[in-house]
C-alpha cells in the first residue's frame, strides 16, 4: 500500500465504506452474471418482469434492491431465490423458494400489491 492508500483507509469510517461498496459491486456483478448466463439481454429480461430496460439496468447497479424485485429478477432468469442466515452451525431460512419457478420464456404473473391484497382479504 502506498502512502495515499494508507492515509485514505485510516480515516474514520473508510473501511466500512469500502466494505459497503464491495457489497454493492458483488450484487451488481451477480445479477448481471445471472442474466447473461440465462442468455438474456436487459431488454428481454425487462419484458419478462414487466419493466423497462432502463429499470433493469438500474436494478443491476442498485445496492438497495427489494426482496420482491430480486425475486422477480431471479425467477425471470429461471432461478429460485433462497435466503438463509447462518449463525454458528445453525441455519434459518428467511426466504424459501416458491413451489416452482416458471419455465424459461414464461411470462410472470402480474405483480400483486401485497398490502392492498391483505386489506381486502
Amino acid at each position: 500500500m502506498d502512502a495515499w492508500e494508507t492515509t485514505v483507509l485510516s480515516t474514520p469510517g473508510a473501511l466500512e465504506r469500502v466494505a459497503a461498496i464491495e457489497d454493492e459491486l458483488r450484487l451488481a456483478v451477480g445479477l448481471t452474471a445471472l442474466r447473461e448466463r440465462a442468455g438474456l439481454s436487459q431488454r428481454e429480461l425487462a419484458q419478462r418482469i414487466g419493466v423497462s430496460q432502463p429499470r433493469v439496468a438500474a436494478i443491476e447497479r442498485s445496492h438497495n434492491v427489494t426482496l420482491e424485485v430480486l425475486e422477480q429478477y431471479v425467477r425471470a432468469v429461471g432461478g429460485q431465490l433462497e435466503i438463509t442466515v447462518r449463525t454458528g452451525s445453525k441455519r434459518l431460512a428467511l426466504v424459501v423458494p416458491m413451489k416452482s419457478a416458471p419455465a424459461k420464456g414464461t411470462p410472470l404473473p402480474p405483480r400483486v400489491n401485497r398490502k392492498r391484497a391483505a386489506k381486502s382479504a
